[in-house]
């Protein structure tokens, strides 16, 4: 009886092979394509990593890798571990997502949004008192800003959008402390109380909130160094009231300019 041939081995690689290959080319596209199409802030960044940091010590030089290596410094060997490693962190729980850890981070953000906000209010506090302007200007803070508060009827006439030649040095003054201590975005805004127009070159108060704005704009752009592309304006007209439009002190209160000096680590 003739012998049967043996069959020879196919050429090339094993099917698997081509398409655990196909599969990996996928992959490495997909990732370059997000890293380009993603943008990165190198200052924001700086500030973020050294105030996250100071708060709870991560990305201190030498620093070790998540869980001490594991998934990591291993290699893909360590990646049946995965379940242990996630659940240990208490990232996930029965399939759901545990949300403790960005909570935390967030209330660490704000925390040191605040912080920030606190010191540079503080350091305008003396810029104003040092120049007696406490009367002229109200200073409040958020985590995303320092907000210098300046009456309307210090800076404009009933119904008018030109400043006041009494105005000048106090804005003069605020210029001054916007270059020192804005380190990015600039906000100006204007407010009125709610009594309608009725005989001036404004029909409503959305128009004339936003021309005493802009003429706060345009005057602190003339006498100072700040880049345009960083202060931004707008109107607001009647509707964020800060005390009560029924009375002659409340509407007096709500004629007013707020300029927003937000910091480093705010969204803006």
């Amino acid at each position: 009886m003739a012998k049967r041939k043996p069959d020879e081995p196919k050429k090339g690689a094993p099917a698997w092979q081509t398409t655990f290959g196909d599969l990996m080319n996928l992959l490495l596209c997909f990732f370059v394509l997000l890293f380009a199409m993603s943008t990165i802030d190198e200052a924001k960044q700086e500030q973020l990593a050294a105030s996250f940091s100071q708060m709870f010590s991560v990305f201190d030089a030498g620093a070790s890798a998540i869980g001490d290596g594991i998934l990591i410094s291993n290699g893909v060997s360590q990646l049946n571990e995965l379940d242990q490693y996630i659940n240990s962190t208490g990232k996930l729980d029965d399939g759901e997502v545990i949300d403790e850890d960005v909570a935390s981070v967030q209330e660490k953000m704000e925390e040191a949004q605040i912080e920030e906000s606190e010191e540079m209010a503080e350091k305008i506090q003396e810029a104003v008192d040092e120049q007696d302007l406490g009367k002229e200007i109200d200073i409040d803070i958020t985590a995303q800003y320092v907000q210098l508060t300046l009456k309307g009827g210090i800076l404009f006439d009933s119904g008018s959008v030109e400043l006041k030649e009494e105005a000048l040095p106090v804005l003069d003054q605020v210029g001054r402390i916007l270059e020192r201590y804005a380190p990015g975005t600039i906000e100006i805004e204007g407010h009125t109380d709610n009594v309608p127009m009725s005989g001036a070159k404004y029909s409503n108060n959305n128009e004339l909130s936003s021309g005493r704005a802009l003429s706060v704009f345009d005057y602190l752009l003339s006498v100072t160094n700040l880049d345009p592309a960083n202060v931004k304006h707008s109107g607001r007209g009647e509707y964020i009231p800060i005390a009560d439009n029924s009375t002659a002190e409340g509407r007096a209160k709500n004629r007013r300019v707020e300029i927003k000096i937000y910091n480093s680590l705010s969204s803006y």
